[in-house]
């Protein structure tokens, strides 16, 4: 007698937003769920600190919408990968002004930001990275408090590495925002 183990069914992003809240943080990365972990108190801080810098700019200036606490972003069809950022950007060019889309949004946000956790691989936030670039996210800033730098990353530009004492903006993106990186870690 031969047996046959069976292979999981791959998810789509559909199938996986239809799933009940176990209480686990998850990604669907490939067709299959990924089991996050729990990110700590401090990046939790941190990224309330960026929502609320972001997202004053963006409103005060009506330049778009700010999504954060792992809105799902499907980044790859068939087999589907969603992945949570914890922050992004919508223009009102890519998610035009009028009521918010259920489900996942029918397109990419231009800036995503990561807040690395103690926990995180470099590996693993490169390959999200990529992901977030491949979908069509014009940057992509991961947040690192542990260094107090940011890194950009782009699809047509080297990583810029931001210390301390330098600037953050995004000028094609969000013309005259403009933080010093220093203020994020305050």
């Amino acid at each position: 007698m031969t047996t046959t183990i069976l292979e999981p069914q791959l998810l789509t992003a559909e199938e996986y937003a239809l799933l009940p809240d176990d209480g686990r943080l998850t990604e669907l990365v490939g067709g299959r769920i990924v089991e996050m972990n729990r990110p700590f108190t401090s990046h939790g801080y941190f990224l309330v600190r960026l929502t609320m810098l972001l997202g004053q700019f963006v409103e005060q200036n009506g330049l778009g919408r700010v999504v954060g606490g792992d809105a799902g972003l499907v980044t790859h069809r068939d087999p589907d990968t969603v992945r949570g950022p914890d922050l992004a950007y919508y223009s009102y060019q890519r998610i035009p002004r009028g009521p918010v889309p259920d489900g996942y949004w029918p397109a990419s946000p231009e800036l995503v930001i990561e807040i690395r956790s103690k926990n995180d691989r470099w590996k693993d936030i490169f390959q999200k990275v990529a992901e977030y670039l491949n979908a069509n996210v014009l940057t992509v800033a991961v947040v690192d408090p542990a260094s107090r730098r940011v890194h950009l990353f782009s699809a047509d530009h080297e990583v810029t590495v931001l210390n301390a004492d330098d600037h953050l903006t995004f000028p094609d993106l969000l013309p005259g925002f403009d933080v010093k990186v220093a203020r994020l870690f305050e």
